[in-house]
């Protein structure tokens, strides 16, 4: 399995903001540009979001600016705010929270998008001008040629037999944050805002843990044989799994995860607003949503998306496995996040 990642240096990054995207001058062609997660969700987003809303609208052309992270859109945002580049940014949904409380996003209002009353509640959160546009959880990653039977809960990271085979990135990542929300709950917490019991759980893992830093990610760790059980997300992990050659599994552990939402929002002031709005309409569209799912396994945030039994089996919309989900609100893990992230670098990484 060959993975690839755009990484922006500091030097290109700097001499992107420092020229405006070029626009072209025809009339009849408006151009849009989307700032979006780069690599293999680019790769895929591209050819069954991207591609057919251009089809299906010759006069509009999208340019997909690939990003590395959420915090590095929202930067390139704030950085052209007197003069706008961008029309549509993703990014989670606390860096939604951020840009709008920057006012830097304008709001998606149901006279203008009808497709917001056929998005879950979820897809929703208050003060955010930013909507969600896929749905993720957190998942268990596994060398199906090494770990047998294939595990059924997350309580096999604590399996002696595993230790030094593990592979999972630290807070600040979300990975290392949703991992200690979970394991709060595995070990008897019954409020994630009080996450005592996820860090006294890691931090007896920590000395197990082969790396906090896996390099590139926990995916390619399993998949090269380095480690053997690991920590990421559903949608990667499926996706990789299949390109693995039973190398690399994706399980949903019994005991439930947590959802993590990417959101979708219009850069105020954006260069082509009405074109950009009509593409917010089709991604957030059962066409796209369904595609989208079908095609990396993402859950759609669409209620009305048409979803094949084999693509929903392998995120965590199933109805079987929605009731098991932790219900986190991002916007309040935002709140004690440094004082997480203190708690890792203290009691944690120290043990490792």
């Amino acid at each position: 399995m060959t993975i690839s990642r755009r990484h922006l240096t500091q030097g290109t990054l700097g001499g992107l903001l420092a020229m405006p995207f070029i626009r072209p001058a025809f009339a009849q062609e408006r151009t849009i540009t989307l700032a979006a997660y780069g690599g293999i969700f680019q790769e895929n987003y591209q050819a069954v979001v991207v591609d057919p809303f251009m089809r299906a609208h010759p006069g509009i052309k999208v340019t997909y600016f690939a990003m590395p992270n959420s915090a590095q859109t929202l930067g390139t945002i704030r950085a052209q705010k007197a003069a706008p580049q961008l029309d549509v940014a993703m990014f989670d949904i606390t860096i939604g929270k951020a840009a709008t409380d920057e006012g830097l996003l304008d709001p998606l209002t149901p006279a203008e998008f009808p497709v917001l009353a056929d998005l879950a509640p979820s897809a929703f959160a208050p003060g955010v001008n930013s909507v969600g546009v896929t749905f993720d959880s957190l998942s268990l990653l596994y060398s199906p040629e090494t770990v047998k039977p294939a595990p059924t809960s997350w309580r096999v990271l604590w399996d002696p037999a595993y230790s030094g085979k593990i592979a999972i990135t630290a807070a600040p990542d979300i990975v290392g944050i949703g991992m200690t929300l979970v394991a709060n709950r595995l070990f008897g917490g019954t409020d994630y805002k009080d996450f005592s019991r996820g860090v006294q759980a890691l931090a007896d893992l920590s000395p197990h843990v082969l790396s906090w830093d896996p390099k590139p990610d926990a995916y390619t760790f399993i998949t090269n044989g380095t480690a053997q059980l690991g920590v990421g997300w559903n949608a990667r992990g499926q996706l990789y799994s299949r390109q693995s050659a039973g190398k690399l599994g994706a399980a949903l552990p019994e005991e439930g995860s947590l959802f993590q939402i990417n959101t979708l929002g219009l850069v105020k002031g954006a260069p082509q607003s009405e074109a950009a709005k009509a593409f917010i309409a089709y991604a957030l569209s059962p066409v796209a949503q369904a595609a989208f799912a079908e095609r990396m396994f993402y859950a759609p945030v669409n209620t009305k998306a048409q979803v094949s039994a084999e693509a929903l089996s392998a995120t965590a919309a199933s109805p079987e496995r929605m009731g098991k989900m932790l219900a986190v609100d991002w916007l309040e893990v935002a709140k004690f996040r440094n004082q997480l992230n203190e708690q890792w670098r203290r009691r944690i990484l120290t043990r490792s």
